[in-house]
């Protein structure tokens, strides 16, 4: 336990001002998710961009490519939740068969798609690791654009594998935000179920 201590305490000392501005940006970003505030977009865009930089340099390339596809989906997300004047917000809601289907499919032939890329293409020493935390945050990224609430039980099992992962490649502050992000995502998600349920309650009142 100590050396988990030491190697933490280490690692946060190393930590530069670039890297704390992400995690602050990341830190927002989930926590106006949580309170269901499109301005978790906007926060979120501009930690991905930091973050893309950042994991290059240490060699999680899927990661990095995941960073891309949060700026991608913030921006669509966006769109969806406010959408033009003329047409109704998107609601909090659960995700169809449909939406399921799509969502498995993200994660697991993200997952093998991903894998190769890495394996072949790039010096990664963690491939199926680092292609498994980026598949399955892609999948509950599109859920969270979809507004839909299983968002956050997909994005904690990506949330779960990051951790340890981030800890070997000596990132200890995206290692505790992740733990952060874990715990939130678990509150976010009783939160959407409750607005969702009002919602309910006030349409067939």
């Amino acid at each position: 336990m100590q050396n988990w201590i030491d190697l933490f305490t280490t690692q946060m000392q190393q930590t530069t001002l670039l890297e704390w501005f992400a995690v602050l940006l990341g830190v927002a970003e989930v926590l106006l998710a949580r309170k269901n505030s499109v301005w978790l977009y906007p926060a979120g865009i501009g930690g991905s961009a930091i973050t893309i930089s950042l994991l290059l340099k240490v060699g999680l390339y899927a990661e990095s490519a995941l960073g891309a596809y949060y700026v991608i989906m913030s921006i669509y997300g966006w769109y969806v939740w406010v959408r033009r004047s003329n047409e109704p917000p998107v609601q909090v809601a659960w995700a169809t068969r449909q939406e399921w289907v799509i969502t498995l499919i993200i994660a697991f032939a993200g997952w093998g798609i991903i894998y190769l890329l890495l394996h072949h293409y790039t010096s990664s020493t963690v491939p199926v690791w680092d292609a498994w935390v980026s598949s399955t945050a892609w999948a509950g990224t599109w859920l969270l654009a979809r507004r839909r609430i299983e968002n956050w039980v997909v994005l904690n099992v990506s949330n779960l594998f990051a951790v340890p992962l981030l800890f070997h490649k000596n990132l200890a502050l995206f290692a505790a935000l992740t733990i952060f992000l874990f715990v939130i995502a678990i509150f976010g998600f009783f939160d959407w179920r409750k607005i969702y349920n009002q919602h309910r309650a006030t349409a067939t009142a």
